[in-house]
């Protein structure tokens, strides 16, 4: 008799996980990532009554991936609360041994549903240098790039939401070959000097507690 009631329970409880992760699955929706790519900035010049210094521009990269959200009809909601966008970022080992692995965290809010909008990640003038020896960006310093999308904390099935660069495979950042480094962050548009450019192309960053 004890032994089919803990049978029963382990069902139940088998079968009210398997309803809730539907359930949670069904909630994420849809969500497309695409247009994934890569670019050189310079530092902008941001005007003011500051006096006039002299300066020379150094170049920043930027990768950003275009993000469109679509929920289910049961969802009334124009927004989403919180999509996370993971980045992964291959680039050279400045020291000549091996691919480093960057890796980023960005949390949005305020997600709106139905609508292409962008997130991206930089690397400084300063990470620049330290991993390529030079102040002048090049692509090529760039291995790869990858991610996830995940919606309310919730990762989607089916891969659906991951992007990754073209030649590349899906999770290729999941190689035991590569080595995480922290030493050279990549950084989230909030906490570069291009925060207040294109506005309404990206997507609302959550703000860090103080």
């Amino acid at each position: 008799m004890k032994h089919y009631k803990l049978k029963t329970l382990i069902s139940t409880v088998a079968l009210a996980a398997l309803t809730m992760a539907s359930n949670v699955h069904a909630q994420a929706g849809k969500v497309s990532a695409s247009d994934l790519k890569f670019d050189t900035l310079q530092s902008p010049e941001v005007g003011g009554n500051t006096g006039r210094k002299s300066w020379k521009p150094k170049d920043w990269l930027e990768a950003e991936v275009k993000i469109e959200i679509e929920m289910p009809k049961s969802y009334k909601h124009a927004f989403v609360d919180s999509v996370t966008v993971k980045w992964f970022v291959a680039v050279d080992n400045p020291d000549g041994n091996g691919v480093l692995l960057l890796e980023k965290e960005v949390e949005h809010v305020n997600f709106p549903v139905g609508e292409e909008v962008y997130s991206s990640v930089y690397l400084s003038p300063a990470a620049i240098e330290r991993i390529s020896g030079s102040d002048r960006a090049s692509k090529t310093m760039i291995k790869a790039i990858g991610g996830e999308v995940l919606v309310n904390g919730t990762s989607l099935p089916d891969d659906k939401g991951r992007y990754f660069t073209e030649g590349q495979k899906l999770g290729w950042w999941t190689s035991g070959s590569l080595s995480r480094y922290d030493r050279v962050p990549l950084l989230n548009k909030n906490e570069t000097p291009f925060k207040f450019l294109w506005w309404d192309r990206y997507a609302e960053i959550k703000p860090e507690r103080r």
